[in-house]
């Protein structure tokens, strides 16, 4: 099998592009100290980000509003958030949710 030259620098190059935005923030915070607001409002940005992810994906899947048209993805979101509040459990969250999508597709 011989080595393609180009793949290998392709592969090399996606990598650097890839750890560029994800060190140079890390380098750059951890010299600094930030404010208690700034901390504040970083502890939203991943429940803001998960937030716009899960409902693209609810109420927008072909990239048009549609917002009845997903009932069991609905339903099942619904579930998983029931569980999240209740239990406060990753793993159980996401047994909730992979089961209550499995039951609501094979049934609906």
């Amino acid at each position: 099998m011989e080595i393609r030259w180009h793949i290998v620098f392709i592969i090399i190059g996606a990598a650097i592009v890839t750890f560029i935005p994800r060190i140079l923030p890390l380098v750059a915070l951890s010299r600094i100290q930030l404010p208690s607001w700034a901390l504040q409002w970083l502890k939203h940005v991943p429940i803001a980000i998960m937030a716009a992810l899960i409902g693209q994906e609810l109420f927008a899947p072909q990239g048009e509003a549609s917002f009845f048209i997903n009932k069991a993805e609905l339903v099942a979101a619904l579930l998983t958030f029931t569980a999240a509040m209740i239990t406060r459990s990753l793993l159980g969250t996401v047994l909730i949710g992979i089961l209550s999508m499995f039951a609501l597709r094979l049934f609906i």
